[in-house]
């Protein structure tokens, strides 16, 4: 195992790139992970492993002789984790293909529609996973999945449950090729309650935070859904309303 002591070797400043900068991450093939949790997910669920920098190697788990360990003192793991309080284990991973299929064989999809907060995009990821969703797609303006902050909110997803990044016109096309129609989160004439939709294979479209989904987005819809709630309240954040969503078709 190597062992790092300077804040400015070249891979701790590669590492603080990779937390900070998406153009980075792309042009590497590269991204961040951290927490020794994190690590065993990457492990169990066989991701690209590249590098893994830690303040104890006894913490780490079987690692294949391809990853480069590096062992570093605990103010050299400070300045480059994204974490406010580093949990010891940094670790860089391969960046998975994200090239669009041409047809979609599952059953349930959810499409996120300018999802910006990365804390918001990674736990729809991590809800998406936990109800047998077969896939996010991300539209212009969402949160990069990739950061950090979205990585670690995904608990593991980001390992298991394939994600896609796409335009409106690429997702029309897709869902069409694929035969899925689209419901939108959202009020208009045709809503239907929650509780009352086909879900037996379908997309699931939630909008961002502020505004809701994009007229453009809206004129894919087949049908919008409502989720009930009370008078008094006039929205749900969107993370849990995808969380209602996707339990509502994994029922």
């Amino acid at each position: 195992m190597e062992t790092i002591t300077s804040r400015a070797n070249p891979l701790m400043t590669h590492i603080r790139k990779l937390s900070s900068s998406g153009s980075y991450r792309r042009q590497q093939g590269e991204f961040l992970c951290d927490s020794p949790k994190l690590l065993r997910e990457a492990v169990l669920w066989k991701a690209e492993i590249s590098t893994v920098v830690c303040t104890d190697p006894d913490e780490l788990p079987p690692l294949d002789k391809s990853v480069h360990c590096v062992q570093v003192p605990s103010d050299v793991m400070a300045s480059v984790s994204p974490m406010k309080t580093p949990q010891g284990v940094l670790f860089t991973c391969r960046l998975p293909k994200m090239t669009l299929p041409e047809k979609l064989t599952g059953k349930h999809y959810m499409v996120l529609d300018g999802v910006q907060d990365p804390g918001n995009v990674g736990t729809i990821w991590r809800t998406a996973d936990a109800f047998d969703c077969d896939g996010l797609l991300l539209l212009s303006g969402c949160a990069d999945p990739y950061s950090p902050k979205t990585v670690r909110a995904s608990m593991g997803a980001v390992f298991r449950c394939p994600i896609w990044q796409c335009n409106a016109r690429e997702l029309h096309i897709l869902l069409m090729n694929s035969d899925i129609p689209l419901y939108g989160a959202a009020l208009r004439e045709d809503t239907l309650d929650a509780r009352q939709v086909d879900y037996t294979r379908a997309a699931l479209a939630i909008g961002s935070e502020g505004r809701g989904l994009t007229k453009e987005v809206l004129a894919l819809c087949h049908k919008t859904i409502r989720i009930p709630m009370s008078e008094r309240c006039e929205s749900l954040n969107a993370a849990i309303a995808a969380t209602v969503l996707l339990w509502e078709s994994y029922r």
